[in-house]
């Protein structure tokens, strides 16, 4: 079969990052919609109340880190 669209770039823009010190960030989940992604920042906030999570709008879906190797990742978590 022949698809008759194109495949949507991103089709969860909104994203819960987790704050990581000199300006990185890593993407903890995605959503279609902001209410689904308030709900789950609120039950972030009360498992992880020391750790800065923020919701974001990402239009492009890049979701990668390429200066932040696994190891030093693990260290910071």
């Amino acid at each position: 079969m022949i698809p008759t669209s194109k495949p949507k770039l991103n089709t969860h823009p909104w994203c819960i990052v987790r704050q990581l010190p000199n300006m990185q960030r890593l993407v903890v989940a995605r959503f279609h919609r902001r209410g689904d992604a308030d709900g789950y920042i609120q039950i972030l906030r009360r498992l992880l109340p020391a750790t800065k999570h923020a919701i974001v709008f990402d239009t492009t879906g890049d979701e990668k880190l390429p200066e932040v190797r696994s190891a030093q990742l693990e260290r910071m978590l």
